[in-house]
């Protein structure tokens, strides 16, 4: 019992940047997980050590957030006017800034590891790349899907 008494305590404790440090230190790892696979297992992937793998991970992180919140700013812009034409834009305009980020994002990991990390295949790489992306987008989701169905009814409620 007093175990469960000091969980609770913590959990009730952790504030706002506790929180999302937990959640990006997760979705690090397992974007690191989703790479090491790729890697392992897919010829079009090639990272050369692990270390270089975890980099590419805390980029892939960081890049793919701010391009979220780049999104985010951009609907919230079209959310203020009203009609069609400002739905149409704003679902434009997310397309668009998250289809450049990925092309950015892609950019920047080959300027920093240069041939340390090589996504090949069509188009110089990129379906390869957005594959990626994508496998580990779908495990973040997973990943707080069961975190959250992990919840006491109390806290879901709130």
């Amino acid at each position: 019992m007093p175990e469960e008494k000091q969980q609770t305590t913590l959990t009730e404790t952790r504030n706002r940047r506790q929180k999302i440090f937990n959640k990006y230190i997760v979705f690090t790892l397992i974007d690191l997980t989703v790479l090491g696979f790729f890697n392992q297992y897919w010829e079009y992937v090639f990272i050369e050590t692990f270390t270089i793998a975890l980099l590419t991970a805390v980029l892939l992180q960081f890049l793919m957030q701010g391009a979220l919140q780049i999104e985010h700013l951009a609907a919230h812009f079209f959310e203020k006017k009203m009609g069609i034409k400002s739905k149409a834009f704003r679902g434009i305009s997310a397309w668009v800034i998250i289809f450049i980020s990925k092309l950015v994002i892609l950019e920047a990991i080959n300027l920093l590891f240069g041939d340390s990390v090589v996504f090949s295949g069509p188009i110089h790489g990129l379906v390869a790349f957005l594959i990626v992306v994508i496998v580990m987008i779908i495990a973040e989701q997973i990943v707080a899907w069961i975190y959250r169905s992990l919840a006491d009814k109390e806290t879901k409620e709130s």
